[in-house]
């Protein structure tokens, strides 16, 4: 089982869609179940062994540095500030290269909230990555168990847990559950420029480099206000 020591939280975004919770904060600081999105994200990453979390900052970076500091040293945090210019997904990461590594790191928005069953996600998609087969594997959130996701899916999966686009058609089983484990040999020649993730991705599914694995918990993607309500009732339920 490869043992993965370092993540990295996607919290640069401008959370427009959150607004007017966003009005005076960044997105990762909006509340859900008496904790910030990024502290979700953060304490998975604790609770799964992780080392050290990067985490990018655009907005409102004052107020994430601030908060950033009261956390405590579990994991301990690096910052990647982005406030000069925002990169999407893909540049981030190929700006916080040097902070992660050279091997496999967790990945996760901060946007996407789960209530963990017996086994963590975590845990099952760190057992599940294999390195010489994969480039990404990416958790996955079956269409009937989620909240706050109105797509018509992302990918369908194969029977050796590669990953194939939707493309054209017009639904797919599965949606992208906002967290992956990546090897950075993926971003090799990449400038620092503004792109999505999912260019990478793109290139890796024809390449057979892409897989997935299904979640077991019900995935909450939280990215406006009445999702965040949403979810939040879920969490106070008590239901996985």
């Amino acid at each position: 089982m490869t043992r993965i020591t370092t993540g990295m939280a996607l919290a640069a975004g401008l959370g427009t869609r959150m607004r007017p919770l966003t009005n005076d904060r960044p997105k990762a600081l909006v509340e859900v179940g008496g904790r910030t999105l990024l502290d979700h994200a953060l304490d998975r990453f604790a609770e799964d062994g992780v080392e050290t979390a990067v985490v990018n900052i655009h907005h409102f970076a004052e107020r994430m540095q601030a908060h950033i500091a009261g956390r405590g040293d579990r994991p301990a945090i690096r910052v990647s500030d982005e406030s000069g210019e925002l990169l999407e997904t893909g540049g981030g990461m190929v700006k916080a290269l040097p902070l992660l590594g050279d091997d496999p790191v967790f990945v996760t928005n901060i946007d996407a909230v789960w209530r963990d069953g017996e086994t963590p996600e975590m845990s099952r998609l760190r057992e599940a990555w294999d390195g010489d087969r994969m480039d990404v594997l990416l958790l996955l959130a079956p269409l009937e168990r989620t909240l706050g996701f109105d797509g018509a899916g992302d990918f369908f999966l194969e029977d050796d847990g590669r990953l194939d686009w939707r493309g054209a058609r017009p639904r797919a089983p599965y949606a992208y559950a906002g967290t992956h484990i990546v090897h950075p040999r993926v971003f090799a020649g990449e400038a620092v420029r503004r792109f999505s993730l999912t260019e990478i991705w793109h290139r890796l599914s024809t390449e057979g480099r892409l897989y997935g694995l299904p979640m077991e918990a019900f995935w909450m993607h939280v990215g406006d206000p009445r999702a965040r309500d949403e979810a939040e009732a879920r969490l106070a339920s008590g239901a996985v």
